[in-house]
């Protein structure tokens, strides 16, 4: 999609001098601006419709940091979540419960085996991002349910994870039943019969592991 104050300014004709020849000054002097509304722009399509940030870019406000956190910090946007020395591994709960919602982030793998994930309302159910400790394989996408394990399998990731980039996943919860999107393809949908009715959301990062991961643009619609 192109930005409305992109189409405005190229419908005018001010970027061209009555030569035909592009208008050198006024270039310069907007170029920089039309830079930022792109940045910017890219962020606001991130978020969807209704949707809200949850994470601030700066702080973990709204959040329930684990006590002598030393796991997670935020900086410069993003959420980064890195291994202890004893790897004892940590979760990240959201301060308010859910019922319905939409929820989004941004997500890159860092060093190490990462083994992270999205609990849904209670570490019931995870949707789990990267390498599954048990299958020694990645799992991205699918949900892990503690007595069952893996009790489903996203379809299609290989083909749209990218290991080494920026990636986007999308979790609907409604009722008892999620679905999950990776980077804009549906490759999920499961019914979860212990699924509560309400509660936080939580970023994990594995025990166990020496691994980062980063977070940016978590936002959340209530439905």
């Amino acid at each position: 999609m192109i930005p409305p104050y992109w189409k405005e300014i190229t419908r005018t004709g001010e970027w061209f001098n009555n030569t035909g020849f592009l208008n050198t000054g006024f270039y310069m002097k907007n170029i920089i601006s039309i830079l930022l509304i792109i940045g910017c722009f890219g962020s606001v399509y991130a978020q969807s419709p209704g949707m809200e940030k949850i994470f601030n870019g700066k702080n973990l406000n709204g959040w329930k940091a684990p006590e002598n956190n030393i796991w997670w910090t935020a900086k410069k946007g993003c959420l980064n979540a890195k291994s202890s020395p004893d790897k004892k591994g940590s979760i990240l709960w959201t301060e308010r419960h859910y019922k319905d919602f939409v929820f989004q982030t941004d997500f890159k793998m860092g060093d190490g085996v990462v083994d992270s994930g999205v609990f849904l309302r209670s570490e019931n159910d995870q949707i789990q991002i990267g390498i599954s400790g048990s299958l020694k394989r990645d799992m991205t996408g699918s949900p892990y349910i503690p007595n069952l394990r893996y009790a489903a399998e996203a379809k299609g990731v290989k083909d749209i994870l990218k290991p080494k980039g920026w990636n986007t996943i999308k979790i609907m919860s409604v009722g008892k039943t999620y679905t999950v999107w990776l980077n804009g393809v549906e490759v999920m949908a499961y019914t979860s019969e212990n699924m509560p009715a309400t509660g936080p959301i939580g970023l994990q990062l594995h025990p166990g592991n020496d691994m980062t991961i980063y977070f940016k643009h978590i936002v959340l619609a209530e439905l």
